[in-house]
């Protein structure tokens, strides 16, 4: 378990030693990574804010999965699961969210950015719109990659930053394709290597106040959607949405973490660096030889 230790007096005058638990915020976390990562980070005994517009009814049925859920086995899992409806294209829903946090305990030490609107065409069966050239794809591709994804991950952090002490750890959930030449999307990929810059620049300015931030690359994740198309993927060095969140814990435990802020880290790699596994015992290896083809 990930916790500081406090001290304050008790009834009877005597000191007294409490465990406190970190507070994360996991944006996007209905589903696949975002809830992976969020169930990781319950499981090293956080708090832990998963957001979502998937309440009460997943906003893509096919897929499944709503905030509540994901709140309801970051607790099983031994932390402290809070679901929060949050829309992250509505920046007073995501003021909000954060004032919530600050009432509720003042702070924010975790926050992982990984809402993406830019998977709309997949979730929503739009693959020619994602798939295809780019000048055949709608304008529309573009703003869910941008709005709902590199912009979110931005305000979102603009937000966390005042509530953030040294030791804190700001980590957006990316991609190879951002700082790889591939087929991609082209609007997907220029989103990605958004991104990865992001986390190189709020690095440098949050160097001052201790708190770091990080890109970071999962390799093929078996998310919901991705075992819902499971025929046309190798998933034999697959990883699970959790393996993310153990490297997020990973680094967050890291009283040298500052010497990697403004990196863009391979999950794959830091399982090596850190030593940990995937909930089944293995470890993936990284995808970079893929990509450095």
């Amino acid at each position: 378990m990930i916790t500081a230790i406090l001290g304050f007096v008790g009834p009877e005058g005597h000191a007294v030693r409490v465990m406190q638990r970190r507070v994360a915020v996991v944006t996007g976390a209905s589903r696949g990574v975002g809830k992976g990562v969020a169930i990781a980070l319950g499981r090293a005994g956080m708090v832990v804010y998963g957001t979502g517009r998937s309440t009460g009814t997943p906003t893509y049925p096919r897929l499944g999965g709503t905030v509540e859920q994901t709140a309801a086995e970051v607790t099983a899992a031994g932390g402290v699961g809070i679901g929060v409806a949050c829309d992250h294209t509505d920046d007073g829903a995501v003021r909000d969210l954060f004032d919530r946090v600050r009432r509720d305990h003042g702070r924010v030490d975790i926050l992982v950015n990984n809402v993406w609107g830019g998977y709309a065409a997949y979730h929503e069966e739009r693959f020619a719109d994602i798939d295809g050239p780019f000048w055949e794809a709608p304008p529309a591709l573009w703003d869910e990659m941008f709005t709902a994804g590199v912009r979110a991950h931005y305000v979102a952090s603009a937000l966390a930053v005042p509530l953030m002490g040294a030791g804190g750890l700001i980590a957006n959930v990316s991609f190879f394709v951002g700082s790889h030449l591939t087929d991609h999307s082209v609007a997907y990929s220029v989103a990605k290597a958004a991104d990865d810059r992001m986390a190189a620049m709020m690095a440098r300015q949050l160097a001052e106040r201790g708190v770091s931030a990080v890109s970071l690359y999962p390799g093929l994740v078996r998310t919901e959607g991705v075992l819902a198309a499971g025929d046309f993927f190798d998933l034999s060095n697959s990883e699970s949405p959790e393996f993310t969140g153990r490297a997020v814990a990973a680094l967050a435990a890291d009283p040298d973490l500052r010497l990697l802020s403004g990196q863009t880290l391979v999950v794959a790699e830091l399982a090596e660096r850190y030593g940990f596994t995937d909930v089944d015992g293995r470890r993936p290896t990284s995808l970079r030889p893929t990509f450095n083809g």
